[in-house]
């Protein structure tokens, strides 16, 4: 899907007037706008380290609820009516799972100028699910979330009405956020060029980025996509995301999103896990922690020997020391997702979205098993369905559903564990005298 953002792209009023220039990035290659002619970085992590952490450029501190509140009532402000979400699991659509941004809550229909927009522009908070970086949660501070709230404000131009807003308006929102509501100095923010792709949809973006830390993505959809074909649409989508944990967890700068999205209930699962991580070590890792990769491990380790150094550890050392910090923020994450794909009815199954339920209890339930605190799994979703569900009410009422069906999944795990330990019993058994000797089936886990 071949798209060549042209350097007149974003060439708009807001940019000449507030004085961005547009600038190309010597690590990534990507052009960016930045109030630095000198700058040659495009302010986005790995390209720079987070410098946010124990240094928040706002002038409040918010938690998730707080910045969903605040960033609802400003667009509000500004003309936008308040939508109320849409469900994480996508059954208005044939070619998804789950609700994987906001703007898939109007799509193909708005999109495609099929019916019209409930409110034209409106804004709207969702939470949405996405599965391909599962691996990474936990590993890098937050910066890799399976559930995630989506803050889109999102304006429809059909053909031959007048423009609700377009790029400049779009930019300029963002921008009064950033620095009239949330107070930080216009200097820190810059804006990376991008293609966006999703949904079946597709246009040219920016990124805003502070301090290292992508926040948001300002999308101007106006293709759809088809193979590698791009198709023009009849309606201009403004189309944007604003991570509200992310912008949460700028406002804190704490040394790790995980603090910043559970709170007390980060606090309890570490106790239940007996694990303790010094706050010094969480904020150097997390400094370089957007540069940790799978499928880089030397990159991996040449930025975690950074944080190593600074602390006087060595790389292994400091890798033992965050791992069940990780895997335990890991099982926080999965949990959440969990609660609220059972609450809309995705029973823990080998197909569709119920196969994504099964993966997420699969994964975290090994997780307390490893730390031997699988009886906490009910204490743990209470508090999840307790925090979640003031502002989610469909957790609340479904608590019942919800436990029962953990019930039900964790005892068909239990016996599916069991019986694969059996089996490998019996093909032990049938192998050479004292075969058995020296294998720990406790580590056996399905």
């Amino acid at each position: 899907m071949p798209f060549q953002i042209s350097e007149d792209e974003f060439k708009i009023p807001f940019m000449k007037e507030r004085g961005y220039v547009r600038r190309k990035c010597r690590v990534c290659g990507s052009y960016f706008w930045t109030l630095d002619p000198e700058s040659d970085l495009c302010g986005d992590a790995p390209c720079v380290e987070y410098s946010f952490i124990g240094n928040p450029p706002t002038k409040g501190s918010y938690d998730v609820p707080g910045m969903r509140r605040l960033f609802l009532k400003f667009f509000e402000r500004y003309g936008h009516r308040i939508e109320e979400p849409y469900p994480v699991v996508a059954r208005w659509r044939d070619d998804l799972l789950v609700t994987i941004a906001s703007i898939v809550d109007f799509q193909p229909y708005v999109t495609e100028g099929m019916i019209e927009p409930p409110a034209n522009p409106l804004v709207v908070s969702q939470p949405c699910l996405r599965f391909e970086d599962i691996e990474y949660v936990g590993y890098t501070a937050g910066r890799h979330l399976t559930i995630f709230e989506m803050g889109g404000h999102h304006a429809f131009n059909f053909p031959n009405k007048p423009e609700v807003y377009w790029k400049n308006r779009t930019v300029e929102l963002h921008h009064l956020f950033a620095t009239e509501e949330l107070g930080i100095p216009e200097e820190l923010i810059t804006y990376k060029e991008h293609f966006w792709s999703g949904g079946g949809n597709a246009g040219p973006d920016l990124e805003g980025s502070i301090l290292g830390l992508e926040v948001s993505t300002l999308v101007f959809m106006q293709y759809k996509v088809r193979g590698d074909e791009l198709i023009p649409l009849p309606v201009r989508t403004v189309d944007t995301g604003y991570g509200i944990e992310r912008w949460a967890w700028l406002s804190q700068g704490k040394g790790s999103a995980f603090q910043t999205i559970y709170g007390d209930i980060l606090d309890r699962l570490m106790d239940w896990g007996g694990v303790r991580v010094d706050e010094e070590i969480l904020r150097e890792n997390a400094v370089y922690s957007a540069a940790y990769r799978l499928d880089a491990p030397e990159e991996s380790r040449r930025a975690r020997s950074k944080a190593a150094e600074k602390l006087g550890v060595s790389v292994e050392e400091l890798a033992e020391i965050m791992k069940p910090y990780e895997e335990l923020s890991m099982v926080l994450d999965h949990s959440k997702a969990l609660i609220f794909l059972l609450s809309e009815g995705a029973v823990p199954s080998n197909t569709r979205e119920g196969y994504l339920s099964r993966l997420l209890f699969r994964r975290l339930y090994r997780i307390l098993m490893k730390y031997g605190i699988e009886d906490r799994l009910e204490d743990l979703i209470e508090l999840q369905i307790g925090y979640w569900g003031r502002d989610f009410q469909r957790l609340r009422e479904m608590e019942k559903e919800i436990l029962e069906m953990v019930r039900v999944e964790e005892e068909k795990y239990r016996d599916t564990v069991s019986r694969g330990k059996a089996l490998i019993m019996r093909r032990i058994t049938k192998g050479k005298p004292g075969t058995k000797k020296g294998i720990d089936l406790s580590l056996i886990h399905i």
